[in-house]
């Protein structure tokens, strides 16, 4: 008995699906264009985005410059984002901005656009490109609209885009300090506290810049190692005078102790 309710239920379900597709197709071999829309809606009502998105892709030609224009334009994107096609997303939220500039879903658009970079942003280890955009497509969206309601949430989206900025540019100097290239890894970490004055690593920073220095002179020919030896000294009053209590102070006061003798000693 089991079975056989089993096996209704079964045949219930690929009739459904069948209907459901013969419909679809029905929809998409269909030349009434407002029939079209009128179904893409209701499919984006039933979180059906895929076949809402197909349909809409054909409406935003056909239908640019009507009246159902801006509609097709804006749900054509947000299918995109919900379908988590976070790159066109991007994309045609702020074509529907430019587009509709005027619109009542244009701020809601020109946030989406920011949100899906902030979505595509990836984990430090990689490229930056998106977080870069994700940042400057959230501050465009603050600027233009001041006092929406989601401003407090992009300036967070904003904080935390800028600390994964923050940690690839001291993992990225990092790097080349355990590489051993310690006028390269010199450079890279003066750049990331240029570019992040208050980085939560900043006393690490300045350790590896003295570190770096004092490594960098004891590797050099003779003839550059007194120049490379005072930069050691001035990079190591930097951090003392900053970070006087650190826990790298014992080992950068040897570090000195030794820059000076070698001065001496050439």
């Amino acid at each position: 008995m089991i079975n056989r309710i089993r096996f209704f239920l079964i045949l219930s379900i690929i009739g459904l699906f069948s209907v459901s597709c013969s419909e679809y197709q029905k929809v998409l071999k269909s030349t009434d264009y407002n029939y079209k829309y009128e179904k893409a809606m209701e499919y984006y009502g039933e979180e059906d985005y895929y076949r809402a998105q197909t349909i809409f892709e054909e409406l935003v030609h056909i239908l640019k410059g009507s009246t159902k224009g801006e509609s097709v334009l804006y749900h054509f994107a947000d299918c995109h984002y919900k379908l988590e096609d976070y790159i066109l997303g991007a994309y045609f939220f702020e074509t529907f901005a430019k587009t509709f500039p005027n619109s009542d879903k244009t701020p809601e658009a020109t946030y989406n656009a920011a949100y899906c970079y902030y979505l595509n942003s990836p984990k430090p280890s990689l490229d930056q490109s998106d977080t870069r955009k994700a940042i400057d497509a959230m501050q465009l969206f603050i600027n233009k609209y001041p006092i929406d309601e989601r401003i407090t949430e992009a300036n967070e989206i904003i904080e935390k885009l800028r600390l994964k900025l923050e940690q690839k540019s001291y993992d990225n100097a990092k790097l080349y300090f355990k590489l051993s290239e310690y006028q390269a890894a010199s450079i890279a970490l003066k750049n990331s506290i240029k570019e992040f004055p208050d980085s939560k690593y900043r006393e690490d920073i300045l350790y590896l810049i003295v570190k770096s220095s004092f490594l960098l002179a004891e590797k050099s020919i003779e003839s550059r190692q007194g120049e490379r030896y005072q930069n050691t000294i001035s990079e190591y009053y930097v951090f003392i005078d900053e970070f006087p209590e650190s826990k790298h102070v014992k080992e950068v006061e040897k570090m000195y102790e030794k820059s000076v003798k070698q001065i001496k000693k050439l």
